[in-house]
């Protein structure tokens, strides 16, 4: 087992892509703690894997200092932490309240900040200690009406690279995973906004919306899981700084040739 004995913090950790890398991690012989806004299915997924849940904002520096300390108490060491809580407000720059705008910051970019640097001290007590930060193609691309969305997941990158300059010397590896689209409640929502707007099956969105993606297909949460697996064990030991895609091919193509591309249709 790849995580044996290790401590593994995982926020947004009641649904999606949270939720499977909590019982992927567990199944690979982590401790798991895990963390969300809504109780009920964080102590859901506590329960099926052994793990411990403390509910909490992502964004409230008590909370995160709780998380840490009951994690610490519960195990006695800090390991892995997975950076996952995210949400998401539609609106271009004209449009996108202001209320919106900075719960977005506050969650996407200030929460995994929050939840690094109460983590630090102990995962720099072993020289072992990994970071992942779960960002998204918004960080690389842009879709339309999501300003506040790609600034976060933009910056996340950005606050990857500082975490690996001023913490790899000391033991900490810090990488970020970049998926496009994938099957979570997240992902449904706006699938659904898309099946209202064309009068299609939510099955027929995602379609749709991976209709130029290389592999036709959104990603499951437990494809997203594995990569998140990956970078938290020793097998990426040498992984530092890390952008990985995992959006089946979709960053590789080249939009303007789409009309003329045969490959594409």
């Amino acid at each position: 087992m790849r995580l044996e004995g290790r401590v593994a913090i995982v926020s947004g950790g009641g649904t999606g892509i949270g939720a499977a890398t909590a019982r992927l991690f567990a199944r690979e012989g982590a401790h798991v703690v895990l963390t969300g806004r809504r109780e009920e299915p964080i102590r859901s997924v506590a329960e099926e894997v052994g793990g411990v849940a403390v509910p909490g904002d992502a964004a409230d520096p008590a909370d995160v200092a709780r998380l840490v300390g009951v994690t610490l108490d519960s195990f006695g060491r800090l390991d892995i932490v997975i950076a996952n809580a995210a949400l998401a407000f539609g609106g271009a720059a004209g449009d996108v309240s202001d209320e919106s705008w900075k719960r977005t910051l506050d969650v996407n970019v200030t929460g995994p900040l929050l939840l690094a640097r109460a983590a630090l001290p102990s995962l720099e007590e072993h020289g072992n200690g990994a970071i992942v930060l779960v960002s998204s193609v918004s960080g690389l691309v842009s879709s339309g009406g999501s300003a506040a969305y790609v600034t976060s997941k933009t910056a996340l990158l950005g606050l990857m690279r500082s975490l690996v300059v001023d913490y790899g010397p000391h033991g900490v590896r810090t990488n970020a995973v970049c998926p496009g689209w994938v099957v979570t409640p997240l992902g449904d929502e706006s699938m659904d906004e898309l099946a209202a707007e064309r009068g299609i099956s939510r099955e027929a969105a995602y379609v749709l919306a991976t209709a130029h993606v290389p592999l036709r297909r959104p990603a499951t949460a437990e494809e997203i899981a594995a990569c998140c697996l990956f970078l938290a064990s020793d097998d990426a030991s040498i992984v530092n700084g890390a952008t990985l895609l995992a959006d089946g091919g979709q960053m590789a193509v080249d939009v303007g040739s789409l009309a003329s591309d045969r490959s594409s249709v």
